[in-house]
C-alpha cells in the first residue's frame, strides 16, 4: 500500500490545531468583510495617491525633464555650452545669514515661510570664449527650491513614529498630502482630464466627426486632430495656419503611394469610398512626391513663422521637423522612418470613418475609462518643465547678448547666468494663488489649489480626495453630472456638493488606488518575450527601432 502525502499533511495540520480549509474558504459575511477596511486604511492611508504621485515626480520625472532639456548651447558660439549631468532634491532647509537652517512644517506654519527644499544639479560647462574655452564641473548647484509635500519621501516627517512626530509639533493622525506655502496649508485638487496619448472619437462644434490625440512626452506636449469636413479628411495642428489635407501629410511622411494608404485603412470598400475625395484633392494640388508635399506644407499660407530663426535651412526641413517632433509626439521616429506614424494616422482615420458609418463607435467622454486623474506630481512636473525650459532660454539669450558685444573685459562664465529665483518664485506663486498659467502647454486654469479645510477631521480628509472637473460649473448639461455605471468602486456616489457643482465635483471612494505613470519598457520587454514564446516559427518580431528581435 502506497504512502499518501496529502493524508499525512492534513493529519499533521489538525494535530497543530490549524484548519486550512477554514482559512482558505471565502469570507461570505458582509460584517466580516467590513472589518478589513480599518486594517486596509492603517496600512495604506487615505492620501497615498498624492504621496505616490509626488514621490514619483521627485525621484523619476524631474530627472526625465532635466535629461530631455539638458543642454544650453550658445547660438553665436556653439563651443560655449552648459550641460546638466544629474539632479536631486535635498532636505527641506533655508539659508539665513549664510547659515543653512533645517525646516520643519510646524516651524514654517508659525513663521509664515514656505516648506521647500533646494533642487541640486551637477553641471558641466565651459568658461572663456573665442576658441579659448576650458571645461569645468560643479556639483550641488542650486537652481531653485521645490515646495515639499508633507509625509512624502523628501519630508522630515517621513517614516517617523508618534513620539518623533509629537516632538516636531505634528499630529500623528494628520495624513499629509498637502504643502505649506507662506505659512498656509495648501492642497492641490485632483484634476479630471481626458486620457493622454489615446485616440478619442467625438464631434466638434459644427457636428463634424473627429479623432483627437493629446500627445504628452518629456520633450513635447501637443494636440493632433484629424477630422472629416465636407467629405474630405483634414489635419488640425497649431503649427499650421489652416487645416491640412491628410493625404498631403501622408505623402510628406514618405508614403507616396495612394494604394498603400488605402490598404492600411482597410479592405472595406466603404472606407475607400470615404477616402476617395481626399485622394482627389491631393491630386488636384499636383502633389505626388514627398519633397513636393513638404514644400507645400512649408509655404507661407500653411506654416506659421518659427519662434526664432537660426539662419537659412534647406527646403522642407522645418515641415519635416514639425511632423517628426510635434505631430503625434507620442509616436517615436527613428532615423527619419515615419512608418509607425503613418500606421497610427491610418488607425485614427479608420476609427473616425467607422464612427461616421456607425454612430455606436463614438467614444463616450463621460466613461471613466476615457478619463485620467491628474495628481499633484503630474501637475507640478508640467509647471516645473515650463519654468525649467524658460530658465534655460533666458540663460541662452543672456549669453548670446554678451557674446554679441564687441568688447568684454571679463572671462565668460555661463554658470553664473542660471537664475535660481526664477523656478522658486514660479512654483511658490502658482501654489499660493492656485492659478496655473502655463502658456507653453496652453494651460490656463484657476482655483487648482485650495486652503485645507480644518473644520473637522473628516472634512479635511474629504478635501484631499476631492476631484475638480474639467467642465465649467455654469454649463447646464446633464451628461457629465449623471452617475456613470463605470464609476463603481472608484468614485463615491454620495459625496458631491448641492447646487450648480452637483455631479461635477466628485470624491474618490475610500479604497481607490490611483497608479502613477510607470516606465513602459518592462511591459514591452515582457510582451516581446511572450510573443517569442507563443509565436509560430518563421514570424519575425520587430523592436522600437525596427530591428528584428532574435
Amino acid at each position: 500500500m502506497g504512502y499518501d502525502s496529502t493524508m499525512s499533511s492534513t493529519a499533521d495540520d489538525s494535530s497543530h490545531g490549524i484548519d486550512k480549509q477554514h482559512l482558505a474558504s471565502p469570507i461570505k459575511n458582509l460584517v466580516d468583510k467590513f472589518q478589513l477596511v480599518p486594517e486596509f486604511l492603517k496600512v495604506r492611508g487615505l492620501v497615498k495617491q498624492h504621496l505616490d504621485s509626488f514621490n514619483y515626480f521627485v525621484k523619476t520625472e524631474i530627472k526625465k525633464i532635466v535629461r530631455a532639456n539638458q543642454e544650453i548651447r550658445s547660438t553665436l558660439d556653439p563651443s560655449i555650452y552648459l550641460r546638466y549631468m544629474d539632479v536631486h532634491i535635498g532636505e527641506p532647509s533655508m539659508i539665513f545669514d549664510a547659515v543653512t537652517e533645517k525646516l520643519s512644517p510646524q516651524k514654517c506654519r508659525l513663521s509664515d515661510r514656505t516648506y521647500a527644499a533646494p533642487i541640486y544639479v551637477t553641471i558641466r560647462y565651459t568658461t572663456g570664449s573665442h576658441g579659448q574655452t576650458v571645461e569645468s564641473t560643479k556639483k550641488n548647484v542650486i537652481i531653485g527650491r521645490m515646495p515639499i509635500m508633507l509625509r512624502s519621501s523628501c519630508c522630515v516627517l517621513y517614516g517617523k513614529d508618534e513620539d518623533e512626530l509629537a516632538r516636531l509639533g505634528e499630529c500623528p493622525l494628520d495624513p499629509g498630502g498637502y504643502f505649506v506655502i507662506k505659512g498656509t496649508e495648501k492642497v492641490i485638487l485632483i484634476q479630471e482630464q481626458l486620457s493622454k496619448n489615446r485616440i478619442i472619437i467625438d464631434t466638434d462644434k459644427k457636428g463634424c466627426v473627429q479623432a483627437s490625440v493629446t500627445s504628452s512626452t518629456e520633450k513635447t506636449k501637443s494636440k493632433t486632430i484629424i477630422k472629416m469636413e465636407k467629405e474630405k479628411v483634414y489635419l488640425e495642428l497649431n503649427m499650421f495656419k489652416t487645416k491640412v489635407p491628410i493625404m498631403v501629410v501622408m505623402k510628406a511622411m514618405g508614403m507616396e503611394s495612394d494604394q498603400e494608404v488605402v490598404q492600411m485603412i482597410g479592405r472595406d470598400p466603404r472606407l475607400s469610398a470615404l477616402l476617395l475625395p481626399s485622394i482627389e484633392e491631393c491630386a488636384d494640388l499636383k502633389l505626388y512626391t514627398q519633397q513636393q508635399a513638404l514644400e507645400f506644407l512649408e509655404s507661407d499660407k500653411m506654416l506659421k513663422m518659427p519662434l526664432y530663426s537660426t539662419g537659412p535651412v534647406e527646403k522642407g526641413a522645418r515641415a519635416l521637423s514639425i511632423l517628426r517632433d510635434i505631430f503625434l509626439a507620442n509616436v517615436p521616429v527613428h532615423q527619419h522612418n515615419f512608418r509607425k506614424k503613418c500606421i497610427y494616422v491610418a488607425v485614427m482615420m479608420r476609427r473616425m470613418m467607422e464612427a461616421i458609418l456607425n454612430k455606436d463607435a463614438m467614444d463616450d467622454k463621460d466613461y471613466v475609462g476615457n478619463k485620467r486623474l491628474e495628481l499633484s506630481g503630474q501637475l507640478l512636473s508640467l509647471l516645473f518643465e515650463d519654468l525649467f525650459k524658460t530658465l534655460n532660454d533666458e540663460a541662452r539669450k543672456t549669453i548670446d547678448a554678451l557674446l554679441a558685444r564687441p568688447s568684454r573685459s571679463s572671462r565668460l562664465d555661463i554658470s553664473q547666468y542660471i537664475v535660481k529665483d526664477y523656478i522658486t518664485q514660479g512654483l511658490e506663486r502658482t501654489l499660493s494663488t492656485g492659478n496655473w498659467d502655463v502658456k507653453r502647454f496652453r494651460m490656463h486654469r484657476k482655483g487648482m489649489t485650495q486652503v485645507v479645510a480644518r473644520l473637522s477631521y473628516i472634512g479635511s480628509l474629504g478635501h484631499m480626495t476631492k476631484i475638480s472637473p474639467q467642465f465649467e460649473k455654469s454649463r447646464k448639461v446633464s451628461g457629465p453630472r449623471a452617475l456613470q455605471p463605470s464609476q463603481f468602486g472608484m468614485l463615491c456616489p454620495c459625496d458631491t456638493p448641492e447646487g450648480e457643482a452637483c455631479g461635477l465635483v466628485k470624491n474618490l471612494a475610500l479604497m481607490t488606488h490611483v497608479t502613477t505613470d510607470e516606465d513602459e519598457r518592462p511591459i514591452m520587454s515582457l510582451v516581446q518575450s511572450l510573443l517569442l514564446v507563443f509565436l509560430p516559427p518563421g514570424i519575425q518580431v520587430f523592436d522600437k527601432v525596427g530591428q528584428v528581435v532574435s
